[in-house]
């Protein structure tokens, strides 16, 4: 049965966001229909945002009616012993044309005391960035609850935050308890765990349409901020039809692909595998199927499929658990 099992692709789950814009569909063909598009949940089993699959005989299906029915061959054996059927990462692209707020994520104990749900280890892959775009990432010097409280309540929590330049390309792993801010002008291909927690500090004073501000959640974040200074950029060098693994945490694994030809992904059942396609376009040849694939794309690859050729000129990011 579970021969029927192919690499799935997913109807978009567009969420209009104050600070998102249009570059969803300028850069990445998605289908919105707003000017204030600011994500593109490609791969979720979050409730009330479960994807739809697009393609192939489950067309049609949620992915968790095609995990029920298949949740090791699409799991993976080491993902199913650990999860159950629960699907244990969330995928997005976003569109910030404004800065989002300055905000962090609990972490797994935190997270499941507070919001029965996982924490939100998650990792930016810059797709394009405007010039002077930049990220707000963590403290410029180490911290306290105190002193957090103190720049809070006088509006001075700008100073003492980290602002990190980028540019396309760059890679940037955040760990649970790092206040961040994605600034004004990037577009971002997003991996991050099961969960759609987040404790908002500052947002800007802006309103929203009806003069209403958004909450923010300051003594919800006071216990899960981590005040250290961190160091979330990974550096690593591409190589041409080469996986580079660019991220290994506990969560999920990354490595970027610089496609230039073609490839040979040879992997366990270990784990489902995610291709996320960032530029380019490129062909998955599966025995004798083919399958194609562009800028924009998310494909979800079953555990059981362990040996095929990508073929193409395109930047992959390749995720597993």
């Amino acid at each position: 049965m579970a021969t029927k099992l192919y690499p799935f692709t997913f109807i978009p789950i567009l969420k209009e966001r104050i600070w998102g814009g249009t570059k969803l569909k300028d850069y990445l063909n998605k289908p919105i229909s707003s000017e204030i598009t600011g994500e593109s949940w490609e791969l979720s089993t979050v409730p009330n945002d479960v994807s739809v699959i697009n393609n192939g005989i489950f067309k049609g299906k949620n992915l968790n009616e095609v995990i029920d029915l298949y949740p090791e061959e699409i799991l993976g054996t080491t993902v199913f012993n650990q999860f159950g059927k629960q699907f244990p990462l969330l995928f997005k692209y976003l569109d910030a044309k404004a800065d989002l707020s300055i905000q962090l994520h609990p972490n797994d104990e935190l997270a499941k005391v507070r919001h029965n749900s996982f924490g939100k280890t998650e990792m930016w892959y810059v797709m394009q960035a405007d010039e002077n775009a930049r990220l707000i990432l963590g403290f410029k010097e180490n911290s306290n609850r105190e002193d957090y409280l103190n720049h809070v309540e006088n509006k001075t929590l700008l100073s003492i935050l980290n602002e990190v330049p980028v540019k396309k390309g760059d890679v940037f792993l955040l760990e649970t308890g790092t206040i961040h801010a994605i600034g004004a002008g990037i577009v971002i291909a997003e991996i991050q765990q099961t969960s759609d927690v987040t404790y908002r500090v500052y947002d800007w004073d802006r309103v929203d349409a009806n003069g209403n501000k958004r909450d923010l959640h300051t003594e919800l974040a006071l216990d899960a901020i981590n005040y250290k200074t961190t160091s979330a950029k990974k550096e690593y060098e591409a190589i041409e039809n080469k996986s580079i693994s660019v991220v290994d945490c506990p969560y999920f694994k990354t490595n970027i692909i610089s496609l230039n030809d073609q490839v040979l992904i040879d992997k366990t059942s270990d784990s489902f595998m995610v291709l996320m396609c960032t530029e380019g376009h490129f062909e998955l040849i599966l025995e004798d199927q083919k399958y194609t694939y562009q800028t924009g794309d998310t494909v979800l690859i079953p555990a059981i499929l362990t040996s095929f050729l990508l073929k193409g000129t395109a930047t992959v990011l390749e995720i597993t658990v």
